[in-house]
């Protein structure tokens, strides 16, 4: 006798117990899928900044000699002859043609002209449910399913509606749910969940 009513609240508690989790699970999974579109629209539009693995075309006007494609390495930095290391990262392009020109005409050039370009993006990369996910060049104008298209699309398990991107934007990370049609930019971490059913 003493072992049925032991063994019935045990059932009892493991029922309650599976039905709360069940709950949770549902309620998180509905946290997750909200659209997060408006979260990146709601930061303000900014130029495009400068990151590690961007490749410049820096054009010092009447100096062939420095005008080159230099490379923004993994600190942030591109190293230009007579300039020296320059900090890059966070930067426009507008913005370190600048501090290029400073630097020149505090050792070398009277009235130096510098345009600075972005030649190649920095990549984007792709994990989750697709063919072959890792890092992949960006294409400017791709959106999320272009994306899915370069990873050799989707996996069998993979939601075909939505994808989660995280971005580096105004110097915080943010993290959103966007339909596919969304647009990617260099340096996004794209996530393709796996379908609930």
């Amino acid at each position: 006798m003493q072992c049925s009513i032991n063994s019935s609240k045990i059932m009892a508690r493991t029922h309650s117990l599976v039905y709360a989790l069940f709950i949770g699970l549902a309620c998180a999974a509905c946290a997750q899928r909200q659209p997060a579109v408006e979260v990146f629209r709601a930061l303000p539009s900014q130029p495009y900044t400068l990151g590690p693995g961007d490749r410049l075309r820096v054009i010092v006007f009447s100096q062939d000699n420095l005008s080159n494609i230099y490379t923004v390495d993994a600190q942030g930095r591109i190293t230009m002859p007579l300039v020296g290391t320059i900090p890059a990262t966070g930067r426009t392009t507008q913005d370190l043609a600048k501090l290029i020109e400073q630097k020149l005409r505090a050792s070398y050039l009277r009235e130096p002209r510098v345009t600075v370009e972005v030649d190649t993006y920095r990549p984007f990369f792709i994990l989750g449910e697709v063919q072959s996910s890792g890092q992949y060049p960006f294409v400017s104008g791709m959106t999320v399913q272009t994306a899915v298209a370069i990873a050799g699309g989707f996996s069998p398990r993979a939601d075909q509606n939505e994808a989660q991107i995280t971005r580096q934007q105004g110097g915080k990370v943010v993290i959103g749910t966007v339909p596919l049609t969304y647009p990617v930019q260099p340096g996004d971490t794209i996530m393709l969940k796996e379908r609930w059913f």
